[in-house]
């Protein structure tokens, strides 16, 4: 039986027509074994195996945005935002994003997403240290080597560049990554300047955000995604 878990998203729907597209996008989807949408709320609630990045994207291509609003149940969810260190990208250094979620006491599912990135097969692994300040190559030994990522998605508006998805499951508990990192390189075992790194952080579990205006910022969650889409994250 596949590892199960819950996600909420949050989609834009106007009226039955659009939760109609919606559910066609969600039931051709493979892993997805239950869904619930409430267009009063605009939440779409899926339960299944499915990567969360394969569900976005299937919703995406209804015309409608998503966001992921919470996945798992409490404490058993996080997210490392992937970015360079490298100079040459310091006008867009974000290029991926490392969702996690536990399935189980010790097993968790990784949702790998890159983007903008030229075409070939990168190789991800976690690292023993959150230690970012030198880029990649403060992040310590290598604590887990995760399956490679083949980048050959065509990128939306980027000339050039490709877009790669992977979902893997690790024998490790969420509360042995927070605070760690995330490393993705070109070669199997070795890192770079050009390798991509994020620290490991908690995420909301399923219902725990609600918010729709950020106290930070003031701005809506949707002005938050439109930023997010600029800053490199696709998915």
């Amino acid at each position: 039986m596949a590892d199960t878990f819950e996600a909420v998203y949050a989609v834009p729907m106007e009226c039955n027509a659009c939760v109609d597209a919606v559910s066609k996008a969600l039931a051709g989807v493979d892993g997805v074994t239950r869904y619930d949408i409430d267009l009063r709320k605009q939440l779409v609630n899926v339960s299944g195996s499915a990567a969360p990045s394969k569900v976005v994207g299937a919703i995406q291509e209804t015309g409608k945005d998503a966001i992921i609003r919470g996945t798992g149940k409490p404490e058993s969810a996080a997210v490392a935002i992937l970015e360079s260190f490298d100079p040459r990208d310091n006008l867009a250094p974000v290029k991926g994003l490392a969702r996690m979620v536990s399935v189980g006491e010790q097993s968790l599912l990784i949702d790998l997403t890159l983007n903008g990135m030229e075409k070939g097969v990168y190789y991800p692994s976690i690292r023993s240290s959150g230690n970012i300040s030198n880029g990649a190559h403060s992040t310590g030994k290598t604590l887990r080597k995760l399956d490679p990522i083949i980048v050959n998605e065509k990128s939306d508006n980027l000339n050039s560049l490709f877009f790669g998805q992977s979902f893997v499951k690790v024998p490790l508990k969420i509360s042995e990554l927070i605070g760690r990192s995330v490393a993705i390189s070109r070669k199997e075992d070795e890192l770079s300047e050009d390798s991509l790194v994020g620290v490991v952080a908690r995420s909301a579990g399923i219902w725990q955000n609600d918010k729709q205006v950020c106290s930070c910022t003031g701005k809506t969650i949707w002005q938050e995604r439109s930023d997010a889409i600029h800053h490199g994250i696709k998915i």
